[in-house]
């Protein structure tokens, strides 16, 4: 989709540019919803109200006081512009020091001839090896762009990226200062983390809308019933962190505890192929699972609150057992002393 050189110094590497990147998808065009007739679109000028073709379609700016700057295309391709066929490289600089932000749509580069290949081996080695990223500049579609220059495996690609400028400031967005979390919830997150980490596969992943979408519109085809979806309602609130977080690891892991007690190695195993098998079933039976085990998850709380304040009675109750009967043998051992003292004294 484009070819030029990639410049830096003196040193120059002829690649081309191919696209990364491509959207999945359905496309969906605009219809009369009462006969499947097509809406088009029409270019009509409201000065003369005609309809004109893409060919006499021209660029404008209007200013403040209505006056408008008529451009055409062929004095937007005389503008001079530098990068028109290069990628220069303005600095090699630290991967660290790019903000994600700013980064946009993603290009493979590949050598243009066999030529090319000695400098564009040496620039890919060099930046490998140095860990770091070229900032470079770069014209595509008549608009320059600031762009990223980095290595991926064995090629070099190149992404796009925004003006630091076009980056918006974020203001007052975070939390404040003020709010701070427990070693106990940071221990609990990692462990949610770890658990929702296992065994996790990007291969797997795949867009359910769309999925969703082509059962819809199979149904519209062959006149069959229209699949009716359900979405589980986003929480509103958190109200006890703790438990959420407790709640959220049950339901990742596919744990309860009275499934615990009963064999937790086996339901570790179990655990693991229910996430296997969710991941490969309909989304409904994902978010009916999904429903039954917190469920599952909230009643085994209730059970291990209630096991726990039973527990810590049982243990208060012998407790006070305990210092009865050390109280009881002391008074005892008083009495019984008591009493071999007077013996002796007569």
């Amino acid at each position: 989709m484009w070819k030029g050189a990639i410049g830096f110094g003196l040193v120059s590497v002829p690649v081309r540019l191919y696209a990364a990147t491509q959207e999945h998808g359905l496309r969906l065009h605009q219809v009369h919803d009462k006969d499947g007739g097509r809406i088009h679109l029409k270019r009509t000028c409201e000065v003369c109200g005609e309809q004109v073709d893409y060919e006499h379609v021209a660029k404008g700016f209007q200013d403040d006081e209505g006056h408008t700057a008529v451009v055409t295309q062929d004095e937007l391709a005389g503008l001079p512009l530098p990068s028109k066929k290069l990628i220069d490289v303005l600095a090699f600089v630290d991967a660290d020091r790019i903000d994600p932000l700013q980064l946009s749509n993603g290009y493979y580069l590949a050598p243009e001839s066999a030529a090319a290949n000695k400098p564009y081996v040496l620039l890919r080695e060099t930046l490998k090896q140095t860990e770091r990223v070229a900032v470079t500049k770069i014209a595509l579609r008549t608009r320059e762009s600031l762009a990223l220059l980095r290595v991926h495996g064995d090629l070099l690609t190149l992404h796009t990226m925004y003006w630091p400028d076009e980056v918006r400031d974020s203001g007052d967005l975070a939390p404040p200062s003020s709010v701070t979390v427990r070693p106990q919830e940071l221990k609990m997150a990692t462990s949610l983390m770890d658990t929702l980490s296992e065994e996790f596969d990007f291969e797997e992943l795949e867009d359910e809308y769309e999925i969703a979408l082509g059962e819809l519109i199979n149904a519209h085809l062959s006149d069959r019933p229209v699949p009716k979806k359900e979405t589980a309602p986003a929480p509103d609130n958190v109200i006890d962190l703790m438990a959420a977080l407790q709640a959220s690891i049950d339901n990742a892991a596919g744990k309860t505890e009275e499934k615990a007690e009963k064999g937790p190695k086996k339901e570790a195993t179990a655990g693991k192929s229910t996430r296997s098998t969710a991941k490969k079933s309909a989304a409904p039976q994902k978010r009916t699972a999904a429903k039954k085990t917190a469920a599952d998850s909230s009643t085994a709380k209730g059970k291990k609150t209630a096991a726990s304040t039973s527990k810590s009675t049982t243990a208060k109750s012998a407790t006070a057992k305990s210092t009865t009967a050390k109280s009881t043998t002391a008074k005892t051992t008083k009495k019984t002393a008591a009493r071999k003292t007077g013996r002796r004294a007569s």
